[in-house]
């Protein structure tokens, strides 16, 4: 029969009834009731958790790897349960579940090689100078060390890569703090799944039980309670920005303020060269539709704003969407709310003068049909509304005068997670101009390609200035992720059997 939810928290390696619970909306199947957590559900994990940080944090880093590991092994030997129940609450098709599992079960692993190697502490070492005049040196060793424990908030879009056991997860566990997650209410069956598995590695590998714990709820209450526990150290978000900001003032009015990861999205604009566009104006259009509803449009790099000179290469680029996009139906997203957040957004959009319908469709109910607009860019700099992210498949098509326009709404813009050049090599003296500004908007740019894909790799950046995410010098996705969890701690004339483990002969 396969795994069935017992609709429970589980704190500290128990799972835990509450008082009143919630009943999950899945796209097809029944709802399933699941307790509904508070401020005692948070202050027992948190407690619990601090427990665990007087061993897990000072495990050594082949341990913390072998552990990650094994939660990579627990996740896929429930691989079949995990996209059943996915399936079932997302809507998200099988294939991209499986998909998803792997980059999650590949990321854990990708961290365990990381950790293991041990670059990422950033040693440093100056040697004792007794006889330097006029003052004599101190030894000093610095090392990077876990913070405490960490508050996680799952996703709505990514049921496994940024939810229980996604990159913020991975990445504290990685660095040797507990964590504590809030299930994301739009699929709680397959936020409990993986944390069995996390559960199950536990037991495995000897970790205190308080490693890990799993708070599930729909009120903003459980996450301010979260946030504002004394013994949470750090937050790691996905999600809207209207969220993400209220939990990061949160965050910074507490009597200690705590660092916010916050990664919130953004419109991920993409600019078309002419020498590209008049070339290939059609291949573009067609690939930009592909992208933009991908997912039904449920990405954080979903590219939401195309900026292009006008002419007869943009209208093959126009003609090329629109004809990708309009057989396309109305799929269902991940939760109601999505939907009618989606419809509101693509309403005031179409509202503002001067803005014309390209594909004039409708959504209703929980489902989503792309929508298409097209504006000059003057119309499109005068009206902030055009500029704000709508999370789904909504694009925007920018028209503007030649290169020099294009530049100005690329200086217009505000913090992204990303922003394109779509060129050719003719095009590279009228693009140059546009790295410096982009380096300044972007987390990462990209030349003839479309943002939906993010690589978990070394060199990758998932985030960006404000508001794309609120902490412009860290990434969700990738190793570096695993710094924002840790802090650098400066030991002076410490004898070698005080001193961490990664820091002895």
């Amino acid at each position: 029969m396969g795994y069935e939810p017992n609709g429970k928290h589980l704190i500290a390696g128990e799972w835990v009834s509450g008082r009143t619970t919630f009943r999950s909306q899945p796209v097809t199947g029944e709802g399933t009731g699941f307790c509904e957590g508070g401020p005692d559900e948070v202050d027992r994990a948190a407690r619990a958790a601090e427990d665990a940080f007087a061993a897990y944090g000072w495990t050594g880093r082949a341990t913390r790897a072998t552990f990650l590991e094994t939660i990579a092994e627990e996740i896929d030997a429930r691989g079949d349960d995990i996209t059943r129940l996915g399936s079932s609450e997302t809507g998200l098709p099988e294939a991209r579940l499986q998909a998803e599992r792997g980059r999650t079960v590949g990321q854990l692993r990708l961290f365990a090689d990381h950790i293991r190697d041990g670059a990422y502490l950033d040693r440093r070492h100056d040697a004792a100078m007794p006889d330097r005049q006029p003052l004599p040196r101190p030894d000093l060793k610095m090392v990077q060390r876990p913070v405490g424990p960490v508050a996680v908030f799952g996703a709505s879009n990514f049921p496994l890569a940024f939810s229980t056991a996604g990159g913020d997860t991975a990445s504290a566990l990685a660095a040797g703090c507990p964590v504590i997650v809030k299930g994301h209410p739009a699929h709680p069956a397959t936020g409990e799944i993986v944390a069995d598995a996390i559960s199950a590695a536990i037991a495995r590998c000897g970790m205190p039980p308080g490693t890990f714990s799993l708070v599930q709820g729909t009120g903003h209450d459980l996450g301010g309670a979260l946030v504002r526990h004394p013994l949470i150290t750090a937050v790691g978000f996905t999600g809207s920005l209207g969220a993400g900001r209220a939990l990061f003032d949160l965050c910074a009015a507490r009597p200690v303020p705590i660092p916010f990861f916050g990664e919130l999205g953004s419109v991920n604009p993409v600019f078309v060269m002419p020498a590209a566009l008049a070339r290939r104006g059609a291949d573009l259009g067609a690939g930009w539709a592909g992208s933009l509803t991908m997912g039904v449009g449920q990405f954080c790099t979903n590219p939401g704003i195309v900026v292009a000179p006008e002419g007869p290469g943009l209208d093959a680029f126009e003609k090329a969407a629109v004809d990708a996009l309009m057989p396309l139906e109305a799929c269902a997203m991940l939760t109601d709310g999505i939907a009618a957040a989606f419809r509101h957004g693509a309403a005031e959009v179409g509202s503002v003068k001067g803005v014309q319908d390209l594909l004039g469709r409708s959504s209703a109910h929980r489902n989503a049909a792309p929508a298409l607009y097209k504006v000059d860019a003057e119309t499109w700099l005068a009206n902030d509304v055009l500029a704000e992210e709508v999370f789904g498949p909504l694009g925007i098509l920018v028209v503007a005068s030649g290169p020099d326009h294009m530049l100005h709404v690329a200086r217009s813009l505000q913090g992204q997670l990303t922003a394109t050049l779509q060129m050719d090599d003719a095009d590279t003296d009228i693009a140059r101009p546009f790295v410096p500004v982009l380096e300044r908007k972007a987390g990462r740019i990209l030349v003839n390609g479309f943002p939906t894909g993010v690589e978990v790799a070394d060199a990758m950046v998932h985030g960006g200035p404000y508001p794309a995410s609120t902490n412009f010098g860290a990434t969700s996705v990738g190793t570096l992720a695993i710094r924002r969890f840790l802090r650098p701690v400066c030991y002076q004339n410490v004898a070698s059997p005080l001193l961490p483990d990664d820091l002895r002969p």
